[in-house]
Formats: C-alpha cells, sequence, structure tokens
C-alpha cells in the first residue's frame, strides 16, 4: 500500500511540475503573472521547508542524509541542488531541449530510465 501511495504522490509532483513548466513556456504575459503571483510563494515555500529539514547539525553533518553509520557532511546534495538550480543556475546559459529529445529530469526520461 505505501508503495501504491509513493507511486501515486510521486506522480502527481511530476505532472504538476511538467504542467508549470509547459505554462512558463507557453503562457500569455497576464496567464504566466497570475501563475508567478500563486506558484513562486509556494515553491520557495517548499524550498525553504525542505533545506531546513537538511540543516547542518552541530557536528556539521546533514541530518537528513546522515546515517548512524556513514555522516554526510554539509553541504549535502539537496542544498549543493539548491544552490546550482537556485543561484548558479541563474547565471548559466539556458539549454533548450530539441522536440523529441529526453531532457534529464523529464517524465519522458525518468520512463526511459525506469524501463532499463
Amino acid at each position: 500500500m505505501d508503495e501504491i501511495l509513493g507511486q501515486v504522490l510521486r506522480s502527481a509532483v511530476w505532472e504538476r511540475l511538467d504542467m508549470l513548466t509547459e505554462l512558463a513556456k507557453r503562457a500569455d504575459a497576464p496567464s504566466l503573472l497570475s501563475v508567478a503571483r500563486s506558484e513562486l510563494p509556494r515553491l520557495t515555500e517548499g524550498w525553504r521547508s525542505m533545506l531546513s529539514a537538511h540543516e547542518p547539525d552541530e557536528k556539521g553533518n546533514c541530518p537528513v542524509c546522515s546515517s548512524r553509520w556513514r555522516q554526510q557532511k554539509a553541504p549535502c546534495s539537496v542544498w549543493r541542488a539548491a544552490y546550482e538550480h537556485l543561484v548558479a543556475g541563474g547565471l548559466a546559459p539556458q539549454h533548450t531541449p530539441r522536440r523529441g529529445k529526453s531532457e534529464p529530469g523529464s517524465r519522458r526520461s525518468r520512463r526511459l530510465a525506469g524501463a532499463r
């Protein structure tokens, strides 16, 4: 049952992200402004929540990514991804995949990776 619920939750999140990506690419200005006003606060709050869970403990380890046997020093992969996407990614040139190609992280590439 937990596996089914997990799959439903993951699918819903991926679909929501796909929908927001499509809106960002194709929506007209008034629609895009409306979506930005409603979704940006939700997305930033989600990042804040996730990052606060990954704040280093008093020993400098990520409490979520660490296990009893292996400690993960900060910054963990979640903080590195946040930096890459929220800070450094803003400076990097934008890559636009050609139609029909699988963009890494896209639903199509995830489906293809799952089929292996």
